[in-house]
């Protein structure tokens, strides 16, 4: 386990917290995320401003990140670019 810095305040400070998967996001997160859900499965959620509800196990599984990889990714305010390296999620 190490050190990860992440931005806090629309961006302008940061904070150093655990490389854990409970206080981040990406696959490890999305593993966690799933399993929170299958144990919640029967409680009722509120969706669209409170107006309706439904069960958490009747929510729709996220999709899958898809690949970007190869694609020109453009930088520094629209004048430079790069090809991406995101491989999206498995």
């Amino acid at each position: 386990m190490g050190k990860i810095r992440i931005r806090t305040g629309r961006g302008t400070g940061t904070i150093e917290v655990d490389d854990d998967p409970k206080k981040w996001s990406g696959d490890e997160f999305r593993k966690i995320q799933e399993a929170r859900k299958k144990a919640a499965a029967n409680r009722m959620v509120h969706t669209g401003r409170g107006t309706g509800s439904r069960k958490l196990g009747d929510m729709p599984d996220p999709k899958s990140r898809p690949s970007t990889e190869g694609m020109t990714r453009i930088t520094g305010r629209g004048t430079g670019s790069r090809k991406s390296k995101n491989k999206g999620s498995s």
